[in-house]
């Protein structure tokens, strides 16, 4: 398939990306193989922002979501790792330094009956005395990571768990 460099670029960062992830999900891996013969569909990229401490990570509640790390679609011509950026600052205000290693690729859809498509999970510490400053209607707060959310997305918690015990062990994350 022959795809401009508007949207050539933005694949060749997800391809990238999902390859250095810390973690995988869902055979993120194989699933973007076999789609980049045809149509990848929507990118998704979120920030895990966790504290200092690895005790809390940033949530945002969306209105049918739930609790969810700040991200979302990214924009047709932005790389996933921009697209993470964007989206927190968007959703909650802050601009941290995103860790360089991806902290994982995702396969999920978005909503009911969307199509799936490929999640790249950013991660960054930041300050929890920092204020968080939300979108309307969505707010965003720090959250325990010893304790459960409700999401649509339930295994959530359990991956960013995952994700930072390989922190806490040294494993190379960024």
């Amino acid at each position: 398939m022959i795809r401009s460099l508007f949207e050539q670029r933005p694949l060749d960062a997800a391809v990238a990306d999902a390859g250095a992830a810390t973690l995988e999900f869902d055979g993120a891996r194989a699933w973007l193989r076999a789609a980049l013969a045809g149509d990848v569909g929507q990118l998704g990229a979120e920030v895990w922002v966790l504290d200092p401490a690895l005790e809390q990570v940033v949530l945002v509640r969306h209105p049918w979501r739930g609790l969810v790390p700040p991200g979302g679609k990214v924009e047709p011509g932005e790389c996933p790792r921009d697209g993470a950026a964007r989206e927190l600052a968007e959703e909650a205000g802050l601009r941290p330094r995103l860790l360089e290693r991806p902290a994982a690729a995702a396969v999920r859809s978005f909503g009911p009956g969307l199509p799936v498509g490929l999640s790249l999970s950013y991660a960054a510490i930041g300050d929890p005395g920092q204020p968080l400053i939300a979108e309307d209607g969505q707010p965003a707060a720090w959250m325990r990571l010893d304790q459960g959310w409700d999401s649509c997305f339930p295994d959530d918690v359990l991956r960013i768990r995952r994700y930072v015990k390989l922190l806490r062990t040294g494993s190379p994350a960024g």
